[in-house]
């Protein structure tokens, strides 16, 4: 199979699709997207030096060259099969959004033809009703004007699904007050102003830089079930995780899913969406079994942020999607099966000059390595001004609240509530040096392992260990946020981190200028500002057991804040500090910033009234009718062998007997629990406001809730199969 053949087909048959396992990825990999090739293909030459000019500059794109480009567009995606286009935007609910127009417009006179159009105005932006959506009160019902508007950053591309092909327009999402609807809008301010800020430090050392880029490289966790078993749990349908189920007696304490071979039906499925998403220029290149059984992950080479988000959020939607094809479902939720491994989204931050230099590459020896050294301690005292009880009240754990991560922090797969920074003992130990003496000479030098085995090869080891308990470890020449939730769109968390970094980075640019100016030289002024930052920030740095009670201790001696839930998390937003930052950054302004919270407070309370009205439906309508006729079953048998002569049915009775009490308490563990229930989801709507209500759900709905678990759970070992309504978890992690 060539290059030229497959790129200049139209469609994709079946028989296409199984030539492509045999091809290289490269030949078809960015396929239907937009790219460079593309668009030297269907743009004037000049068109496109306007269009790199205006990326280049950050210049606004002009109605003509919107005109222009847009015309190119149309034509490639015409050329590609596509009949509509969208504005793909990321509203404020983790998931993305789109309405689709068609390139065709009848032609009103019957003397015109009808044609395929599509302009400039088209391809800027549309406009959405910004009523429907969450706003934190920033649009209601009868303000419903909002726009979603072109991202010349993102990269445009061609979904497939069987009978469509649609053109996507990566967009922001803004209210006609200009105000941001979005997860994207923040993202690129908060880029923008850590591309100023760093390219100004940046070129302390190389007057030359011109620019600094953020890069992004996420692992994303999922598990696999059987669509039939997942169409008959309720739970797994409305609310994306198991409300009740037992751990099996073998779950993942063998030890042996990780890394294991993977089954071939769920690899084939890897396969089918591995091949969309490199025909959508997503970089993945990684797959391999979790920890948990039915545990998977998948993860991409690294990219810009903006470009690294989008592909996150559209491989997503991809996976749910080709899932169906083979009979299967993917679950994104945080903790879909309570007792093992949850899920999460690992973000490998760095930060890049334009020319491609790591401005976090410690090199060979980083004790003499300034400018590593700068990068790298301004980003450890961004995380411990956003992390700090007596600062901005742990804003970076606020980024990370969800109902679903409430299930996973703390977990032995998930790092604690507690955020601190992993510099592993070499760069701590290069650190201690530079805060008292300065640059100084550590040679970075690998040691090697040899394994004294024939043919196998010596094992160069890195510096340092890894420590997966840290929300934020250094891995070398990244940082790697562990804290992000699976299902999250990862742009939140990195909007609250990039903007901190910015603005560390502002005032750590700031106070080195201050010392030039009263004569000491920029080394000095560096070295001397950057010794007071460390000693300022250094609580933040922890390379012990971060699961640990000693670390809980250490942390509230230290003054850090270890908010354990959403709801103690998500005040942070509220605070003066927080709404500073912002505002500096000019990332979100106080409307902005305050309805934030209101959504993310109004969805903690969402999900914790839909599961709790799920549980309580499905107590009332399966769990306890099935439970009640076991019971009654299991009496006929009591009565039974109470009437038998005491030789023959003594210890059959005292088993029964036994079993039918637990079975009772069991049944009225359930029943006093769901009355509970329905009594604490009445009280919630008398709150006052979302705060009391935020607070009601999580310190009143949320126990209750897990009470009424703990007694279903308890009945599941004691009900007769026949009777158990639903699948259990050895018939949804044990399949493949």
């Amino acid at each position: 199979m060539n290059n030229t053949s497959y790129r200049d087909s139209k469609f994709l048959d079946p028989l296409d699709k199984l030539s492509l396992l045999s091809a290289p990825i490269s030949e078809y990999f960015g396929s239907n997207t937009f790219n460079r090739a593309a668009m030297e293909k269907y743009l004037p030459e000049d068109v496109l030096q306007l269009f790199d000019n205006a990326l280049r500059t950050g210049q606004s794109i002009d109605r003509n060259l919107a005109d222009a480009f847009a015309e190119g567009l149309k034509n490639w995606a015409i050329d590609n099969g596509a009949k509509h286009y969208t504005h793909w935007i990321q509203p404020i609910n983790n998931n993305t959004a789109e309405k689709h127009d068609a390139f065709f417009k009848p032609a009103l006179d019957r003397h015109n033809p009808s044609l395929e159009s599509f302009s400039g105005s088209d391809l800027m932006q549309k406009e959405p009703d910004a009523s429907s959506f969450p706003s934190g009160g920033l649009r209601n019902t009868a303000q419903a004007r909002g726009y979603s508007v072109w991202d010349p950053t993102a990269t445009i591309f061609i979904l497939e699904t069987e009978l469509s092909k649609t053109l996507y327009i990566p967009s922001i999402y803004i209210a006609w007050t200009g105000e941001a609807l979005d997860y994207k809008t923040p993202l690129l301010r908060s880029l923008r102003q850590l591309d100023r800020a760093a390219t100004e430090v940046a070129r302390l050392f190389n007057p030359d830089v011109k620019g600094v880029k953020a890069t992004l490289g996420w692992e994303q966790e999922y598990f696999v079930v059987e669509e039939d078993v997942y169409h008959q749990r309720h739970d797994l349908k409305m609310a994306g995780r198991t409300l009740f189920g037992n751990k099996p007696a073998r779950n993942q304490q063998l030890e042996d899913h990780y890394f294991g071979a993977i089954p071939e039906r769920v690899q084939n499925f890897i396969a089918d969406f591995e091949t969309e998403a490199h025909r959508l220029g997503i970089p993945v290149i990684t797959r391999h079994n979790e920890v948990a059984p039915g545990q998977y992950e998948c993860a991409p080479m690294f990219e810009d942020v903006n470009n690294a988000v989008d592909h996150n959020l559209l491989l997503m939607n991809l996976m749910r999607r080709v899932a169906s094809r083979h009979g299967l479902r993917v679950l994104l939720h945080e903790k879909p099966f309570a007792g093992i491994n949850g899920n999460g989204k690992h973000n490998n931050w760095s930060l890049s000059t334009y020319e491609g230099h790591n401005l976090l590459s410690p090199g060979k020896d980083p004790g003499h390595n300034l400018s590593f050294l700068t990068f790298f301690v301004n980003i450890v005292a961004a995380v411990n001004r956003v992390a700090a009880v007596n600062r901005f009240e742990s804003l970076i754990r606020a980024s990370i609240a969800t109902p679903g991560n409430d299930h996973r922090l703390g977990a032995n797969e998930a790092p604690p509530a507690i955020i601190s920074v992993y510099t592993g003992e070499f760069i701590e130990k290069v650190l201690e040096r530079f805060k008292t003496e300065g640059l100084h000479e550590s040679i970075n030098a690998k040691s090697v392992l040899h394994l004294d085995l024939y043919s196998v090869p010596t094992v160069e080891l890195d510096s340092t260990d890894r420590n997966r308990t840290s929300p934020f470890p250094f891995t070398g020449n990244k940082f790697e946020y562990r804290a992000v939730g699976a299902s999250a769109n990862c742009a939140q968390a990195l909007t609250v981190l990039q903007a901190a970094i910015a603005d560390q980075l502002a005032q750590f640019k700031q106070a080195v200028d201050e010392k030039v100016q009263s004569g000491q030289s920029v080394e000095e002024s560096i070295v001397a500002v950057l010794q007071q930052t460390l000693r300022d920030n250094e609580r933040i740095i922890f390379n012990g057991n971060g699961y640990s009670a000693e670390w809980e201790a250490e942390a509230a001696r230290r003054g850090l804040s270890n908010n354990k839930t959403a709801p103690d998390a998500l005040g942070a937003y509220l605070e003066s500090g927080a709404r500073e930052l912002f505002e500096r950054t000019k990332v979100l302004n106080e409307r902005e910033l305050e309805a934030r919270y209101e959504i993310f407070a109004e969805e903690y309370i969402k999900v914790l009234e839909l599961e709790s009205r799920l549980m309580l439906d499905i107590c009332n309508t399966h769990i306890i009718p099935g439970a009640n006729a076991y019971l009654g079953q299991l009496a006929a048998t009591n009565n039974q062998l109470a009437q038998m002569s005491q030789a023959n049915g003594n210890h059959a009775l005292l088993a029964t007997q036994h079993n039918l009490q637990k079975l009772l308490e069991a049944v009225n563990c359930v029943l006093a629990n769901t009355f509970t229930l329905e009594e604490k989801l009445t009280q919630l709507h008398h709150q006052n406001d979302v705060t009391h209500a935020l607070r009601y759900a999580g310190k009143e709905l949320k126990p209750t809730l897990e009470a009424t678990r703990h007694c279903v759970d308890a009945l599941e070992v004691l009900v007769d199969d026949d009777r158990w309504h639903f699948p259990k978890y050895h018939d949804m992690l044990f399949n493949f």
